[in-house]
């Protein structure tokens, strides 16, 4: 409650919640699904979309480790992305093993490995995961430029409204779009791009295994990469931004909660 009213400015109505930020915050107290552990653990979930749609579209893996200092950076490519399975935000590009700062990412990640994500604003599929850091393939487009993000907004299996996170990685920039790749008038968290992204190609095949990755989930966010036209898994998001972040126009906020319906179970 406080969190909420920190940073939305207004009370949270948990017992009778009508906003997408407020039913996010019902979700967390009592949608407790164990397999959302799974999905929200960067190591375990890789298993667990390769059943779903397959694992061509999941990003491949060279290694796992619980400490930092047991990587072998002999035995990774020249380019290579090291992160923590069980955080946000602990992630390190290497593009060139020449120049690689070893002790820069071994601060960063050591750091993220006694990190428990869960405290920030009580994301509880978070609070159990198995702390290990990861590497996997670089993925990078010709241009040599960081992906682009496609971030679908699932309910009850069904995408409604996606985000494009463009120019990562230097001034990322946010643009919402329907299923018919209309845009949409909306602020959150970012401002809009000056250029809005064109339609990738896969839009539709992004859209297809977004609805099956969210089936039986009363919300989730699905989140792809398209490089050089192949599709990969990102990530599953339960509570985008923990629910305490506003949309521009406000309403935006009552149109998602209409959309999200809460298991009849819990009411």
């Amino acid at each position: 409650r406080k969190m909420y009213q920190e940073k939305l400015n207004k009370e949270l109505n948990v017992d009778c919640p009508k906003t997408f930020n407020e039913k996010l915050q019902w979700l967390k107290l009592y949608n407790r699904r164990p397999e959302y552990t799974v999905m929200a653990d960067k190591y375990a979930v890789k298993k667990y979309v390769s059943d779903k749609i397959g694992s061509e579209y999941v990003v491949p893996l060279l290694g796992a480790w619980e400490d930092f200092d047991n990587i072998d950076f002999s035995a990774l490519p020249e380019q290579f992305v090291l992160k923590c399975n069980h955080d946000c935000g602990s992630i390190i590009i290497c593009r060139d093993k020449r120049t690689f700062d070893i002790n820069a990412a071994r601060k960063k990640l050591t750091k993220g490995l006694k990190r428990n994500y869960y405290w920030e604003s009580r994301e509880w599929p978070y609070k159990d995961i198995p702390p290990k850091i990861i590497a996997e393939e670089y993925l990078g487009n010709d241009d040599g430029k960081l992906p682009i993000d496609y971030k679908f907004y699932c309910f009850d299996g069904e995408p409604k409204i996606m985000f494009i996170a463009s120019n990562r990685g230097k001034d990322t920039k946010h643009d919402f779009y329907d299923m018919k790749f209309n845009h949409l008038d909306i602020i959150y968290r970012k401002p809009n791009a000056s250029t809005l992204p064109e339609k990738p190609r896969d839009f539709e095949k992004m859209q297809s295994l977004a609805a099956i990755l969210s089936k039986g989930i009363p919300f989730v966010r699905i989140d792809f990469y398209s490089v050089n036209e192949q599709i990969y898994f990102g990530e599953y998001t339960f509570f985008p931004a923990g629910g305490g972040a506003p949309f521009v126009p406000e309403q935006w906020d009552d149109i998602l909660g209409g959309w999200l319906n809460l298991p009849e179970k819990y009411r």
